[in-house]
Formats: C-alpha cells, structure tokens, sequence
C-alpha cells in the first residue's frame, strides 16, 4: 500500500513548484516601473544611439573618426549657447538673446585683432587683445539682462528680445554687413589645431603638426582631439560640478521649483539671477570668440541668427523644464550631440536642409510631450 504521508510529501512538493512556476511568470511591477522610469529619462541618449547605428548603414562614410570629429566641431559653439541656457531655463527664465551676443563678441574681437595686427602688433598680442575684449564685451549685455528682471521685474522673454534686438544692432554696425578678414594667420593654426598627431612616417607628436608632403601621408594622418573640443570640455566639467554640487547650483534649482519658498529660504533671488544671465553671457562670449577662431573671420547674422533657438531646443531635449527646477549640463550636452547627429547624417544622405529643420522641430515636441504628459518618468529620481 502507499504511504499516506509520502502521498502527502508528493503532493506538496508538487504544489510548490506549481506556485513557484507561476510566480516566476508574472512580471515584476517594480522591475516594469524602473526600466520605463530609465527609459523616460534617458530617451534622448537611447534615440541618439539609434540614430548612429542608423546613420551608420544610411549615410556614406558616416562612421568614421574623420565624420564624427565633423559632428563635434560643428556644434561647438551651440554647445556653449545651450550650456549657459541650461542655467537660466533651470532658474525658470530664458535667454533670447544669447545668439546675437555671440555674433557681437565675434564681430567685435575680430574687428580688434584685424585692426591691431595692421597696425604693426605681433600676432599674440592682437590675438589677446580682442579675445579678451570682446569676451568682457559680451558679458555686458547678460548683466543688463539680470538687472532688468531681477531689479525690474521685466520678463524674462521681454528683456532678452530686447537684447536680442540691441545685439543684432550694435553687431549689424560694427561690420556693415560684412566677413570681418585679414586677421593674424595664427587665429586659423589655433581654431585648427589638435592635442596630438600621428603619422605613420613620423610617429606621435604633441600640439605640433608634422611636416609632410608626399599625399599619402598627409592622407594617413591621424589627429587627435581638436583643442578646442578639449577647452569646451574643461569649462563643462567645471560648470556641471559648479550646477550639480555647489550651494550656487542647489540654489538655481531652488529657484526655479519656486521662487517664494526660495526667498523664504534665505537666498537673495535677485542677485542670484543676475549671476544666472552673466553666466548665460560668458557661455555666448566663448562661443564669439572661438567662432572667430574657427572661421578665421568675424561673422554675423548668417551663422549666428536661430541659434538661441537651436540652444533652448537642445536644452529641452536634455531633459529640462521650460518651468524650471529640473535639467542638467550632461543632458545638454546630450541633447546638442543630437541635433549635431540628425543635422549630419539626414545632410550625407543627400536630403535639402528643411528636411533637417523639420527633424529636429519633431525631436523637440516629443521631447516638450513627454516632459508634459509622463513627467513622473523623466524625472523621477534612480
């Protein structure tokens, strides 16, 4: 006969592996909520990736070293617009003004450079000269900015329209409409230079260029980071520390989740957002003087107009609040390598401009409707 308690035994056994079986193949809530949370808050960095791998089978000679180190020196300059951006849309404001201030700063270190080389300076000193002018010019215009809507309570996007428009101005005057040229030859060997090079011929060589002439070793060259994608990243590494873990940073965050309970706090909110808006300006005054560098030229309007645009979309892209409180360098410097990457990639494969600009103006309202509708995703804490 059968024992009654192995009967037993088998049957329980039985039932837990039953119950075990079973539990093993209902999802875990939690496990859900924290993979749809990583993605809400990391989507642009996702959709990013994805654009790489599809450009990559796309677009002729997208991946490559020589393509990619394009992307990153084509949005330099955006990159600084959109990293003092960060600060003032966080702080709950935003900045108009900021592209006509790099044209300003551009058009007017390279009127000083020009002026001064012709009138018998050495490179060095022209060059320093009108970088350091016009970089000090530029902060002008974000501290009228402050005042204004600190001081005056001028909104926000009043003040900085009109600064927009004196910018465009003052820059417009300046150059007549017109390339600033015949700068000293060094400002294009320093906008062109590289950390390092490598030759298959002459080996590795340090913020020096070597000498060659035969095409298949100019061809064969390999150059490593351009200085000034490395300036950039320095000044990042200290802003986002600066945003991220300093008391001046908790206190933009503060005021932009509420300005009463900020000025309840004790933080003097005035002079703290006119600090936002200098700090919005030293970003554009960068991106004028490189540009300069860059171009070998002072340029206005052309290359400077919608690029505030451009900036605040980057921004929003990252993960920031157009109400303020939440968003982060990092996310910016994502949201700029995006549109850097849509503009590229859609251009080699042979697509006209609009296209780009009607991608981008896409990424930008799914970007706005997922931090409206699903805001407890983007950003949730990990």
């Amino acid at each position: 006969m059968n024992n009654p308690c192995r009967l037993i035994g088998f049957k329980a056994v039985f039932f837990m592996k039953e119950s075990v079986s079973s539990i093993s193949l209902e999802p875990d809530p939690m496990r859900q909520s924290k993979a749809i949370g990583f993605v809400g808050r990391n989507w642009a960095l996702l959709f990013l990736i994805f654009i790489l791998i599809l450009f990559s089978f796309l677009g002729k000679n997208f991946f490559g070293l020589k393509n990619f180190t394009i992307i990153v020196l084509g949005v330099t300059s955006l990159l600084l617009l959109a990293s003092g951006e960060t600060f003032v849309i966080i702080s709950g404001g935003i900045d108009l003004s900021i592209g006509f201030i790099m044209g300003f700063v551009c058009v007017s270190s390279a009127i000083i450079m020009r002026d001064l080389y012709a009138a018998g300076y050495s490179q060095a000193t022209s060059i320093l000269a009108g970088s350091f002018v016009g970089f000090f010019l530029g902060l002008i215009p974000g501290f009228v900015n402050g005042f204004l809507i600190a001081k005056l309570r001028v909104p926000p996007f009043i003040a900085t329209l009109g600064m927009w428009s004196v910018a465009n101005g003052m820059a417009w005057r300046l150059c007549e409409g017109f390339p600033i040229a015949f700068l000293p030859p060094q400002v294009r060997e320093l906008g062109m230079a590289y950390l390092g090079y490598f030759s298959p011929k002459k080996g590795f060589s340090f913020l020096y260029r070597p000498v060659l002439t035969e095409r298949s070793d100019i061809l064969s060259l390999v150059k490593i980071v351009p200085l000034p994608v490395l300036l950039i990243t320095i000044i990042l590494v200290i802003f986002a520390f600066i945003l991220s873990r300093t008391k001046f940073g908790q206190h933009t965050y503060s005021i932009g989740g509420s300005v009463d309970a900020a000025t309840r706090a004790g933080i003097n909110v005035s002079r703290h957002i006119i600090k936002i808006y200098v700090i919005s300006s030293f970003f554009a005054s960068c991106a004028g003087v490189l540009l300069v560098f860059l171009l070998d030229m002072g340029v206005h309007t052309q290359y400077t107009s919608s690029y505030e645009l451009f900036a605040i979309a980057a921004v929003v892209i990252g993960g920031a609040s157009l109400m303020g409180g939440e968003g982060s360098i990092w996310g910016t410097v994502i949201g700029v390598l995006l549109i850097g990457t849509l503009n590229n990639g859609l251009m080699m494969m042979g697509l006209p401009i609009f296209y780009r600009f009607i991608a981008v103006g896409c990424v930008l309202i799914v970007a706005v409707l997922i931090d409206q509708f699903f805001p407890e995703l983007v950003h949730r804490e990990s």
